[in-house]
């Protein structure tokens, strides 16, 4: 459910507080404070004068703001536990349902990284494939308490910048998301492929892969909505796999194209990796039966 911004600007401080104190983990003192500096112009503002109060908060309670956040895929995660923000963020990079040595994998880790730091390890799932999670939890493992803290309190900014532009609509929202779109060009006929089947994955190991999206090109050749859209690209590679071979075997003869089965191409992968999960990544395919091209294109 979404809130307005002119709406919150009105309404009284425990309103404003009910809706906006879960966006810092366990920590409603931030909307508290921050409830006082109303009106705010746009979400941009309301957002920056939260992180103002976070800023000039004492040590103590920035501390508590970081041993508030539950760890990543912890005992008490599996329970169900922690905030329902936190379940719904877990659940969506899939720390729900890894299995046995996965979890006993994030169990050491986390035990590791809180007897060295005495924090729990806090990262902005949201932003990340499940490789790149570990990768980043076992790099960030290496670092030093003044940095790791600094950095964990950067990654809690980032988990409250999208939860903010989840609830909150108005003018200067937050750039909190990303798109993976493409569109399919067959240039044998000099025109955009319709109705060629695509399908997302993300490879998540060399022997794991997670479908993210199915779709079908329209008429332009592209899918109705990005395959992903309205909120972070999660960091990770990824593959489109275009059913190429279908497409030609539909409209060859009309052509006059005498065509192989099989066909010299039939499922056409594009593996390509995501840095940037606030980017567009626009991935095309131009194509005729025996070769095909890519590009990033916008």
């Amino acid at each position: 459910m979404t809130t307005s911004l002119s709406d919150l600007n009105a309404a009284p401080s425990a309103d404003f507080v009910g809706t906006l104190g879960a966006v810092f983990e366990h920590a409603p003192w931030i909307a508290e404070a921050s409830a006082a500096q109303r009106p705010f112009a746009t979400v941009g503002a309301l957002y920056a004068a939260m992180i103002d109060v976070v800023e000039r908060a004492s040590d103590a309670q920035r501390l508590a703001l970081l041993t508030g956040h539950p760890e990543l895929a912890g005992r008490a995660a599996r329970s169900g536990e922690i905030a329902p923000d936190s379940i719904a963020e877990q659940a969506a990079a899939g720390l729900d349902r890894m299995s046995d040595a996965e979890y006993a994998r994030f169990e050491a880790l986390n035990a590791a990284y809180r007897e060295k730091f005495g924090i729990p390890f806090i990262l902005c799932i949201k932003r990340h494939g499940r490789a790149s999670l570990l990768a980043h939890f076992e790099a960030r493992l290496a670092s030093v308490p003044d940095v790791e803290r600094r950095t964990a309190e950067a990654e809690v900014m980032r988990i409250a910048a999208i939860r903010l532009n989840a609830l909150v609509t108005g003018d200067g929202p937050l750039q909190t998301t990303g798109r993976i779109s493409t569109h399919v060009l067959d240039t044998v006929q000099g025109k955009p492929a319709a109705g060629v089947t695509i399908e997302l994955v993300e490879i998540v190991s060399p022997t794991e892969t997670v479908i993210v999206a199915r779709a079908l090109t329209n008429a332009d050749g592209r899918t109705d909505m990005p395959l992903v859209g309205g909120r972070p690209v999660p960091i990770g590679t990824y593959e489109l796999r275009f059913s190429l071979g279908d497409h030609f075997r539909r409209v060859g003869p009309a052509l006059g194209l005498d065509l192989p089965e099989p066909p010299f191409l039939d499922i056409v992968p594009l593996r390509f990796g995501v840095s940037d999960p606030e980017g567009h990544y626009h991935v095309p395919l131009v194509a005729t039966p025996w070769s095909y091209q890519t590009y990033r294109g916008s």
